[in-house]
């Protein structure tokens, strides 16, 4: 029957779905995605043309906790057998413990392969330089680096030289500019002065950094490079006097006859100038020669030769009475003609300590008493200036009687007083001083009788109240 309802079965649309969801399968995927955080190249990787000066000082206050900028700065790479980059930077001032014994030797960081390794390698670079900070990355070093390996490393050698090398272009750089390198001589000076005392292969180099004093340069500081263009073609040597200050050197009387004759004498007066000075033998060809030691020889005339021949001729007794008056504390006395107001001076050997050497060794904390010290210590010879007022009248004494207290007083006192002028110490100063006493009293016209007299009378009053005192108890 067409009119007869149809029934059909309608199924949800939640059964649809549940059917759909029962033939697919979910299946969880992990997926990593590396997601760079810093995306700057440390600045030693990257080319110096396109580093600004402010990027290299911002890296260095970084690296050094200063807060000053640098004074200079050296950017390099190298490359061939080996490989590694550099940055390295003078600060603008000394730290307080540069020298300090038990403080962290260098400021290099060592870096291999980007990978930071240590901050306290010794063979890295030496310790005249461990002012110097900076980082150094090798591509060529191994990762697993122990100490061990370090010392036996043949890179590391390499890596050292062409440190130093560029330190010292560094410094050049710096050199250039006057008042900049005032500041690093006047901060960094005693590290370049060691450097010419330890490292030989680059001590020419570093002689050209060395700044002193001089009789012609009092003001300003001199370099031996302008010392050598304003010596005179007679002048075959390079003249220093080495002391405690400045004014003691300038008033020295080592340096009477070199003034008059206008040759320039550089002042030494830095403790460590002693030690620097003795590896530093001779500058661009130039034989450096101390005035306060014996063998100096000035360029003389055949003439002012013979003059000086007969003057030592005719000085012979007083110099062997001289002699016979001092006994040890001189090895010989001779006449000289490096000295023109004062009547005598104190040379030292030319191969032992000057009088400066001898006085810093003495004050060394844990010097040896015997030792090096008895067999270094400068042979003294008594030098006669044979034209002076003083030593014609000794002639004479001499002559008249040798055997004369007076003479021998005044032998003893004209020692010691040259003692102090050429920068010595005395051994017994209260033998010195009453010896002044008794020259006091010969010229105030007193006698030792007005003198113990008088010594008497002020202790006068002191005895009688001892006296009171004792009746007293007697009653």
């Amino acid at each position: 029957d067409e009119n007869k309802a149809k029934i059909e079965e309608i199924e949800d649309e939640d059964d649809e779905e549940e059917k759909k969801s029962s033939k697919t399968k979910k299946v969880k995927q992990n997926e990593t995605v590396d997601e760079e955080l810093n995306q700057t190249k440390p600045i030693w990787t990257r080319n110096p043309d396109t580093i600004q000066q402010d990027e290299y000082n911002a890296f260095y206050k970084s690296l050094t906790n200063d807060w000053e900028e640098p004074l200079a700065s050296k950017h390099f790479s190298v490359e061939g057998q080996l490989e590694f980059r550099s940055i390295l930077f003078t600060p603008r001032r000394a730290p307080f413990d540069l020298f300090e014994g038990k403080k962290k030797r260098n400021n290099i960081k060592l870096y291999v392969r980007r990978v930071f390794i240590m901050d306290d390698c010794e063979e890295l670079i030496p310790e005249w330089l461990n002012f110097v900070k900076g980082i150094v990355d090798s591509e060529d070093l191994p990762l697993n680096l122990s100490r061990e390996v370090l010392q036996q490393n043949k890179i590391l050698k390499v890596i050292r030289k062409n440190l130093v090398k560029k330190c010292i272009e560094m410094f050049t750089e710096i050199a250039e500019d006057k008042d900049n390198f005032t500041k690093f001589y006047e901060a960094f000076g005693k590290n370049i002065k060691l450097g010419v005392h330890e490292d030989s292969q680059n001590r020419a180099k570093l002689s050209e950094f060395l700044r002193y004093n001089s009789t012609k340069s009092t003001d300003e500081t001199t370099s031996l490079k302008d010392y050598v263009t304003r010596m005179s073609e007679k002048q075959k040597y390079i003249y220093y006097i080495t002391g405690e200050s400045r004014q003691s050197v300038e008033s020295s009387p080592f340096l009477e006859v070199l003034k008059r004759r206008g040759y320039e004498v550089l002042f030494l007066v830095d403790p460590i100038d002693e030690y620097a000075v003795q590896q530093l033998k001779e500058f661009e060809g130039k034989e450096l020669k101390s005035v306060t030691k014996e063998g100096l020889e000035l360029d003389d005339d055949e003439e002012d030769k013979e003059k000086f021949e007969a003057q030592k001729k005719e000085l012979e007794p007083l110099c062997a009475t001289v002699k016979e008056i001092l006994g040890d504390k001189v090895e010989k006395v001779i006449v000289t003609d490096l000295i023109s107001e004062s009547p005598c001076v104190i040379l030292t050997g030319q191969f032992g300590w000057s009088a400066n050497m001898e006085r810093i060794m003495r004050s060394q904390a844990l010097r040896d008493s015997g030792g090096m010290s008895s067999y270094m210590a400068s042979k003294r010879t008594l030098g006669l200036q044979p034209t002076h007022p003083i030593v014609r009248e000794l002639k004479e004494k001499v002559a008249a009687d040798k055997n004369d207290k007076t003479v021998r007083d005044l032998v003893n006192l004209m020692y010691e007083t040259s003692l102090l002028a050429s920068g010595f110490s005395l051994e017994d100063p209260s033998q010195f001083s009453n010896r002044i006493y008794r020259m006091i009293k010969l010229g105030l016209s007193l006698d030792d009788e007005e003198v113990v007299a008088a010594t008497a009378d002020s202790d006068a009053p002191a005895l009688e109240e001892v006296t009171e005192s004792n009746m007293e108890e007697i009653d």
